[in-house]
């Protein structure tokens, strides 16, 4: 929704002016009012509007006559209104609406009808609306629905109702509630859906009569539930696509998860696994027995410093997750029981990670490696640690100690597509490129590495990259030279250079660079804007931002032509008639201008702060001036005239 100037009045309107409104219209289908104070809906807005956020208001009750007039209302959000009654029929003429939002409502009473006439009625929230039992629910005209969301209430017991809407139903929430037992009579409606995502997070459940859940589930949520083995005898011979047994932050502390306790995952069918935070001991092969159909396992933050080396039965495990542990070393994932990984995490390890020799050499189908935040610091990166990686399209090493690379950063790494090396110092001791076998590479991020970039061959074998991310480093002198750094990139597309600390480009030196169409060179100290840097101006965005640009010469910008963009914003741009030719531009091009709000002048001072497009320079000749060129030019006549009268007089007397 964009907010109009045209709306702004439209809607101050609709309040005879008793109400400074801020609203948001798009097309007359979607206003905002949220937050303004009303106690009613306007009665001027149109009958077309399909989408009304109405939250932060005052409704305590709802009539049947309160949104009678909207008849093409698709979405309506009504948090935090104060609500407290729905009346009969409250929505009986709003035939096309799908999505109902209540939350942060203290409902006292809702008619048996309150949420009838809507034909198709889908989404409806229902969260901290102070709900202790299903059977304050109307279950009248609610078939349709396809999301319930009952979280943050009180409700202590399920015992859904003989009709509760099962037909559609793809997503049940009753997360952060009070539910504690949980009996098969309680859920035996459940049976009759499919492929629908049920959350119990945050509820202490400890009681699940054994095999209440029978039934085919998208996603299992059982986060922060403590007693882990009761949760999993209550789903026995139950299918799920996810299920979640992890805790979070926050929880009081849960006793330790022992080899056995996932036993019970034996006789239920899960492709994805998740048990972030969660608190392992005396971790072994056992504790796998039962994990082997899995096709992902989420074991962030689950204090483990190594996995068993006996993990057998784990060929069909695509994803593995070991983010926030403590691994002294990469051959402690024991990566050879997992054959068909193609996903692996290592990321914020919480102590310094060694790489080794050939730790993953196994995983010839892994395509996707996040080493990141991990403390690693490698003496020769990385063809030993990574070899036998093929396959391998993604590659982050971001956020380390420091690499040395001492030949190509990874010999198997002809397939590789994106490597992230951001805030990890890199030493180059080779004398031929680094990345020069890398020729599938499109995105490389440099950020903040320290690279050497005066080594010309940097970029040698980069062919097919699209993004290159520079930012953060340092140039010699301050100066992007006029070479053949980028010679090579002859795709590049986008080309990030902010915060290097440059002072000037030499012309040309990105000449090379045909399909440039995005440049960032904000947050440097460049005192000049010039395009002559690049080849190809026709579309292409350029960010200045953040630099020391006073003056443009109306040259610089008239060579941008088509869809380009410029970021001027945060310069001290003079704004003298030295600089008409910027200013003239940049009013006639306004839609070439990104962030015109903090594109500003600094001098003269009777203009500081003031936007570019708001002032008005009269730079022409004025009266007086007209006159004392007049007067200059009669006296130079004269003078001119005497001077020939005067010669030639003397002249004749000779």
């Amino acid at each position: 929704m964009l907010s109009l100037s045209a709306a702004l009045s439209s809607c101050g309107r609709l309040f005879q002016g008793s109400v400074s409104l801020r609203a948001i219209i798009t097309i007359n289908k979607s206003y905002s009012c949220e937050g303004l104070g009303l106690r009613e809906i306007p009665e001027k807005l149109p009958v077309t509007t399909e989408i009304l956020d109405f939250s932060f208001n005052m409704l305590p009750s709802l009539q049947n006559s309160t949104f009678s007039k909207l008849k093409s209302l698709l979405y309506l959000d009504l948090t935090r209104c104060q609500i407290n009654w729905v009346y009969d029929g409250a929505f009986h003429n709003n035939k096309q609406l799908k999505t109902i939002v209540l939350t942060g409502n203290l409902l006292m009473f809702l008619s048996d009808t309150a949420f009838a006439g809507p034909q198709s009625l889908e989404q409806l929230v229902l969260t901290q609306t102070g709900i202790t039992s299903m059977s304050f629910i109307p279950m009248t005209n609610l078939d349709s629905l396809d999301t319930l969301d009952l979280g943050s209430n009180h409700i202590s017991s399920l015992q859904l109702p003989p009709n509760f809407p099962t037909q559609n139903l793809r997503y049940l929430d009753f997360q952060m509630n009070n539910i504690r037992a949980i009996t098969a009579e309680d859920v035996r409606i459940l049976q009759k859906t499919s492929n629908i995502t049920l959350t119990f997070k945050g509820n202490d459940i400890i009681y699940i009569e054994p095999g209440a859940f029978q039934s085919h589930f998208y996603s299992l949520d059982f986060g922060g539930c403590t007693d882990i083995p009761r949760v999993l005898a209550g789903i026995q011979n139950s299918t799920a696509q996810t299920l979640w047994l992890g805790t979070f932050h926050g929880v009081e502390k849960e006793p330790y998860i022992s080899p056995n306790v996932l036993q019970g995952l034996c006789n239920i069918s899960v492709k994805d696994l998740y048990l972030q935070l969660r608190h392992f001991r005396n971790l072994n092969a056992d504790t796998f027995q039962c994990l082997t159909r899995l096709r992902k396992l989420d074991l962030t933050q689950t204090h483990i410093s190594a996995l068993p080396p006996g993990i057998s039965g784990m060929s069909s495990l695509a994803e593995l997750v070991l983010n926030a542990n403590s691994f002294e070393h990469l051959c402690n994932i024991s990566s050879a029981a997992f054959p068909s990984l193609t996903h692996l995490y290592v990321k914020g390890n919480s102590q310094v990670l060694q790489l080794g020799s050939g730790c993953l050499e196994k995983l010839a189908k892994l395509r996707h490696l996040d080493l990141s935040k991990s403390y690693i610091e490698s003496f020769d990166c990385c063809n030993k640690a990574l070899s036998g990686l093929s396959s391998l399209r993604y590659l982050n090493l971001s956020h380390n100690i420091q690499l040395h690379l001492q030949d190509v950063l990874i010999k198997d790494g002809a397939n590789l597509e994106l490597l992230d090396l951001a805030f990890t110092p890199l030493h180059i001791n080779t004398s031929q490129g680094p990345f020069r076998n890398l020729q599938l590479l499109q995105v490389l991020n440099l950020s903040s590495s320290h690279i050497n970039t005066s080594i010309q061959h940097l970029f040698q074998g980069l062919e097919n990259l699209m993004l290159l991310d520079l930012s953060q480093n340092n140039f010699e002198s301050g100066i992007i030279p006029k070479d053949k750094l980028f010679q090579q990139l002859s795709n590049l597309e986008a080309l990030i250079l902010s915060s290097c600390q440059l002072t000037a480009i030499e012309g040309q030196a990105f000449h090379s660079l045909k399909k440039l169409r995005h440049v960032d060179l904000s947050h440097n100290k460049l005192v000049a804007f010039s395009t002559d840097a690049f080849s190809n101006l026709k579309s292409i965005y350029l960010s200045f931002a953040h630099n020391r640009i006073r003056i443009v010469p109306h040259d610089k910008l008239a060579s941008l032509v088509g869809h380009c963009v410029i970021n001027l914003s945060y310069n001290p741009l003079d704004c003298t008639c030295s600089n008409i030719g910027l200013i003239t531009w940049y009013k006639q091009n306004l839609d070439k201008i990104e962030d015109p709000e903090e594109t500003r002048c600094s001098e003269p001072k009777s203009l500081a702060g003031a936007q570019l497009a708001t002032i008005s320079l009269s730079c022409g000749i004025n009266t007086a001036g007209i006159i004392a060129v007049v007067l200059a030019v009669l006296s130079c006549g004269a003078i001119f005239v005497w001077g020939a009268r005067y010669f030639k007089q003397n002249y004749q007397q000779i």
